[in-house]
């Protein structure tokens, strides 16, 4: 039985990519520190869900503490690592950048520690579409410069993409980032745009609306962003012999290393996607329109043919499906 460990499986993916997992046979250690971001509720129920199955066991303890992280590591022996924890939130990194830097680098280099060790057949880590930062020619390509982020979150993403080729390139060390595109659906993060948009609209609170409504994103539905990771899973790099790299691959000619960008390839605005959770809820938002927020970028929207051609799959669901799915399980959740 092949056994993978996942960090951050009390939070939104890490939690459906675990039950993924298990639903198809695998051992899963799970790693959360449980933080108090958003309604930690919310990351027990999921952990309890998952504690169901006797496949998967959980370690609750910070990324940061070296100790502990190595002593799961150790006990569990993972044939793969799947690091998804992290301190998330852009807004959140204007008000406290340390918790950015903790967990996101410091955090990242115990787990890329770990996978060294252990010499893991594949080591996956999550980085972000916001690495793409003040680029404005889209779709995103893997293969376009990044070195323009515009927040601590986007830029510690950026870093953990450097010290994971660093590693590829010096251990050999299959290594695969994966930049998410707007992740949303049903479990969700609270501190999210349409789930903040959902609970107000409910109360019959405003909603706030950034850079007038004008704002494109690349809205990706969590199940399909969890197939993707299994499929990917299966595509660890290989370093190239002859360093010649194929067009639009994003491998290193160095390193058994590889960009991966993952989402729905439709840009879709914004004010369409608050519609559908209109529609889906029966509820009609009142508005309040806003300048853009520091930090914030006017459009996301990835190229992700390469996922395509590494696995064969694409992310296919409609963002009004997506949405319909994600308002069937809020009113169920929290009973309105």
């Amino acid at each position: 039985m092949r056994r993978i460990l996942i960090t951050g499986t009390a939070g939104f993916i890490g939690f459906h990519l675990a039950q993924l997992l298990l639903a198809e046979g695998y051992a899963v250690h799970g790693y959360d520190g449980m933080t108090d971001y958003y309604d930690v509720t919310l990351k027990q129920r999921r952990n309890a869900m998952l504690l169901q199955s006797d496949r998967f066991s959980m370690t609750e303890a910070m990324l940061e503490d070296v100790a502990a992280f190595d002593k799961a590591a150790d006990d569990f022996r993972p044939d793969v690592i799947v690091h998804l924890a992290a301190q998330a939130g852009v807004r959140y990194s204007l008000e406290n950048p340390r918790a950015y830097v903790d967990a996101n680098v410091t955090g990242t280099f115990n787990v890329m520690e770990a996978a060294r060790r252990h010499e893991v057949d594949h080591l996956l880590m999550a980085s972000t579409s916001s690495v793409y930062g003040a680029n404005t020619e889209m779709p995103f390509r893997e293969t376009d410069k990044a070195d323009t982020p515009m927040t601590i979150y986007a830029a510690t993403k950026k870093a953990t993409e450097a010290m994971g080729h660093s590693y590829a390139h010096l251990w050999n060390l299959p290594t695969t980032m994966f930049r998410f595109f707007t992740v949303y659906g049903p479990w969700g993060r609270p501190d999210m745009a349409y789930f903040k948009f959902a609970n107000a609209m409910l109360k019959g609170d405003p909603i706030d609306i950034y850079n007038q409504g004008d704002m494109y994103r690349d809205f990706t539905y969590v199940e399909d962003l969890v197939r993707a990771i299994r499929l990917l899973i299966d595509a660890a790099p290989v370093r190239p012999e002859d360093g010649v790299v194929p067009e639009g691959d994003s491998l290193s000619p160095v390193a058994p290393y590889r960009v991966v960008n993952i989402g729905n390839s439709d840009k879709v605005r914004l004010l369409d996607f608050i519609e559908a959770i209109e529609d889906s809820l029966g509820v009609k938002a009142k508005r309040n329109y806003m300048e853009m927020q520091k930090g914030d970028v006017p459009a996301t929207w990835a190229e992700a043919s390469l996922l395509h051609t590494l696995t064969g799959y694409r992310p296919q669901t409609d963002f009004r499906e997506g949405i319909d799915r994600f308002a069937r399980w809020y009113r169920d959740y929290y009973n309105v």
